[in-house]
């Protein structure tokens, strides 16, 4: 039995999404039982209540998946237990998404993740830092990882030409930012490069 229906899931999502299709709720119950389950045995998120999982983990990824320009190539740095990455590539499975996370163990998740959903998406697990050279992307998402700045600073080299950084932070004034739902200081922030 699910932990939350797939109306449930919708509810909450109204003020990320508007209109999931049935299909993206399905892929999201799985990826929430899925992330319960690991997250019981396996510390990957500290926020344990599926209602919260949903709206701060779901909802904001989404939220950033739908402000995302036209792409064909996007890395997620410091992935975690897959967010933004795994609920953009679920909203926009035309995209070749990269997941890049250097803990092990959120990283065998991550290949969890991928292979139950039946995603292409690719797992790199190491420091975006030690990807290839030539490796680069349209689009390089950033969302809490532990040192902005020097995250940032490795993420830079990663964008293509008049590509995008697109990073969840908190409002600062500084560049394009779009206020998140349901929330007081967190903004999408949109950097053209």
């Amino acid at each position: 039995m699910p932990t939350l229906t797939n109306s449930a899931i919708s509810s909450l999502l109204a003020p990320y999404l508007g209109n999931p299709t049935d299909l993206l709720l399905d892929q999201l119950s799985t990826y929430l039982d899925l992330l319960l389950k690991w997250n019981a045995r396996t510390n990957l998120t500290a926020i344990r209540s599926p209602e919260e999982i949903v709206t701060r983990h779901f909802g904001e990824s989404l939220f950033a998946g739908r402000h995302l320009p036209q792409a064909r190539t996007l890395l997620d740095f410091g992935s975690g237990a897959g967010f933004p990455g795994l609920p953009i590539q679920l909203l926009r499975p035309e995209l070749h998404v990269l997941l890049a996370e250097s803990q092990n163990k959120k990283a065998t998740f991550l290949r969890e993740a991928v292979r139950t959903l039946g995603l292409q998406t690719e797992v790199w697990a190491g420091r975006v830092e030690a990807l290839p050279a030539e490796r680069l992307f349209d689009v390089v998402t950033l969302r809490a990882v532990d040192d902005m700045d020097a995250a940032l600073i490795a993420a830079r080299p990663r964008v293509q030409t008049n590509g995008m950084l697109a990073i969840l932070t908190v409002r600062s004034g500084v560049g394009n930012e779009i206020p998140l739902p349901n929330s007081d200081s967190a903004v999408l922030r949109l950097v053209s490069m």
